[in-house]
């Protein structure tokens, strides 16, 4: 890669000049190396005349302009100045999506403070080994039940100076110097700008592209979280290639809802959002997302496969409640869907007859489901963070929606490949994006190079030596191909690998995508290793089988009695034997068990983005499992 320090050619992409050279330092976006000067540049131009994000007030959705934008970050950066806040130290944010996310991110690079998300789903315990690994001086907190993770684990956290609340509600009567409510935040960052005007915005011009701009700690599934620290380079140099692949449009509105501190959203609704000065709507909470997609109809929709397959069964819910008539109607519309479909993906023209056929029934039916859902502006959906089945893509082209699948990782920011309209391959991941070259290894794993790429781990320089080959290529330790046009498949990760007693090779990745697949089916981990058959453990799709459950008269009184059902152990039978017939003998399931306990975001099990973790399910579900081999 050519490491030149010179000014790059530019090129417009909607209005926003980007490098041409997207391997060519420095990485500038409207001729800036920081998102923090970016961010400041759109400010300046938009000001109080144009809408930077909405949220909803008491039900009703408020808008707020660039200039907003601005007073919040900067009297947000101003507070932690004045706090103590030095350039180089992590500030810890535990809150659910919202605007003052978004003024916390902008404020604390601005000022130069690196920016690492928590999950608010993560307990006490994960609370204090973050705070501790990052020495973080300050933490923000959502509301009481955050601030109470807080005040349990406050004695295992001395470094900690202020903790910032950001909803007082319930908490009123709290008189602790430690805390700092948002209003009391507020006002110390106006006194401080009253008296240094130009605090904010100096601070962001002493920004350098080498500066690190954010914290952001892995799933930890095999092992304690590694900080993975991001730098303004990577940052502008993702978001420019993102913008390349799949532009962002300034009248685009997107709605936020997957977790902020997560790369995914947070390089679309934050980054991709100020590149492109495009509406940002954020959701009121993950439990109203579905409702509230359907009110902000969004032209951009980015979304972990759990929220596709959970639309598509919605979908199949609705269907099964029509009239007869309405689910004839239905099934005419998707088998013409399908049809063009299975031309598109095989890149065959699409004739005439099929175009007709389909038009017919898109404005009969089509239409209007897209629009019962929200969907019906949708001008770029995309997939990321796990792998999504391919018969899920070629539903959701069937209706109308054509999905984008990339793949990304937080150590390369999210950015590596992505199918686009005009390049795109089904069952794969797309062709690696302008700026990043992609290869595989002789041991078959996919290994990445491009600005994009992270710094390394947060005071690890072990893992992070592991983590790159000696000629400076990142390893994703994910398994893939390359194929001759160039289109990148992901198979699996190299530490799932299932070596069976046989001695063949498995990875479970694609096996797991297929039962996914199913509306009965939310998620599945096969295990083998080491064994003599393959087995897997299966969550179901609540809403279906109980719907399923209900429809045969199948008597139930919770979730668990609901998995303990016969009816419902033969269906989810037929589910796997479905998949079973996709593969070869080897490769089949021989025994599956269910999970019958209703996870959620909350379980040591899931990830924030609603991945079952593989090696805690295995530990946690031991029993289980050897039942299956017994």
């Amino acid at each position: 890669m050519n490491k030149h320090i010179k000014m790059p050619e530019t090129h417009d992409i909607n209005g926003v000049m980007i490098n041409k050279d997207l391997t060519l330092r420095p990485a500038l976006i409207d001729g800036c190396d920081t998102m923090a000067k970016l961010f400041a540049l759109r400010c300046q131009k938009h000001g109080k005349n144009r809408t930077a994000h909405r949220e909803k007030d008491l039900g009703i959705w408020k808008s707020y302009s660039w200039d907003d934008f601005w007073q919040g970050a900067s009297q947000m950066g101003a507070a932690f100045h004045a706090l103590g806040l030095k350039r180089g130290e992590v500030v810890s944010v535990l809150s659910e999506d919202n605007k003052e996310w978004a003024y916390l991110d902008m404020g604390i690079q601005g000022i130069g403070g690196i920016c690492s998300g928590v999950y608010t789903t993560d307990s006490s315990s994960q609370l204090a080994y973050l705070l501790q690994d990052s020495q973080s001086p300050f933490l923000v907190v959502e509301n009481d039940e955050q601030l109470d993770k807080f005040l349990k684990i406050r004695d295992e956290v001395p470094l900690v100076k202020k903790v910032i609340v950001l909803d007082a509600e319930g908490l009123h009567d709290i008189d602790d110097e430690q805390i700092v409510f948002l209003d009391d935040f507020y006002a110390l960052g106006q006194e401080t700008l009253a008296q240094e005007p130009q605090l904010y915005q100096d601070a962001i011009e002493l920004g350098k592209a080498d500066d690190v701009a954010l914290l952001i700690y892995t799933s930890g599934t095999t092992g304690k979280p590694k900080g993975a620290m991001l730098t303004n380079e990577n940052i502008i140099a993702a978001t420019a290639c993102g913008a390349t692949e799949l532009p962002h449009l300034p009248t685009d509105e997107q709605l936020c809802f997957l977790p902020l501190g997560h790369v995914f959203e947070r390089g679309t609704s934050i980054f991709g959002a100020i590149s492109a000065s495009s509406i940002v709507n954020f959701a009121e909470s993950p439990e109203t997302v579905f409702d509230n997609l359907r009110e902000v109809s969004p032209h951009i929709f980015s979304a972990v496969p759990r929220v596709w397959e959970k639309i598509y069964s919605a979908v199949l819910i609705l269907v099964k409640e029509a009239t007869g008539f309405g689910r004839w109607s239905f099934e005419q519309a998707i088998a013409a869907g399908m049809a063009k479909a299975e031309l598109r993906y095989t890149n065959k023209p699409i004739g005439f007859l099929v175009k007709t056929r389909y038009a017919f029934w898109d404005f009969f039916v089509l239409r209007n489901l897209r629009v019962m859902l929200g969907l019906d502006r949708i001008r770029r959906a995309v997939s990321g963070a796990a792998p999504v089945s391919p018969e899920l893509l070629k539903w959701f082209y069937a209706i109308g929606v054509p999905i984008r699948e990339g793949y990304g990782m937080t150590e390369n920011s999210a950015v590596c490949s992505v199918n686009t309209e005009n390049a795109t391959k089904l069952g794969s991941v797309g062709k690696a994006t302008a700026g990043t070259q992609t290869r595989i290894s002789p041991d078959g794993e996919i290994q990445t190079f491009g600005l994009p790429n992270f710094l390394g781990y947060w005071q690890n320089e072990e893992k992070t030596a592991e983590t790159f080959t000696d000629d400076g290529w990142l390893k994703t330790g994910d398994l893939g191909e390359i194929d001759a046009d160039g289109y990148i498949k992901v198979t699996g990760r190299i530490k799932d690998i299932i070596i069976t007693a046989g001695g063949k090779n498995i990875t479970p990745a694609e096996i797991e995508s297929e039962l996914k697949f199913s509306s009965f089916i939310a998620d599945a981990v096969v295990i083998g290793d080491r064994r003599k058959y393959l087995t897997v453990l299966i969550m179901i799709d609540q809403e279906n089988v109980e719907k399923f459950a209900q429809e045969q008269k199948i008597p139930f009184s919770d979730f668990a009695s609901l998995c303990a059902a016969n009816e419902v152990t033969k269906l989810i039978g037929d589910e796997v034997e479905r998949v079973n017939k996709m593969f070869a003998r080897v490769e089949q399931i021989k025994k599956f068990k269910l999970i019958d306990i209703l996870l959620t975001a909350e379980d040591d099990e899931l990830t924030a983005t609603m991945k079952l973790k593989r090696g805690l399910v295995e530990k946690k579900y031991k029993n289980l499992i050897n039942q299956m081999y017994e």
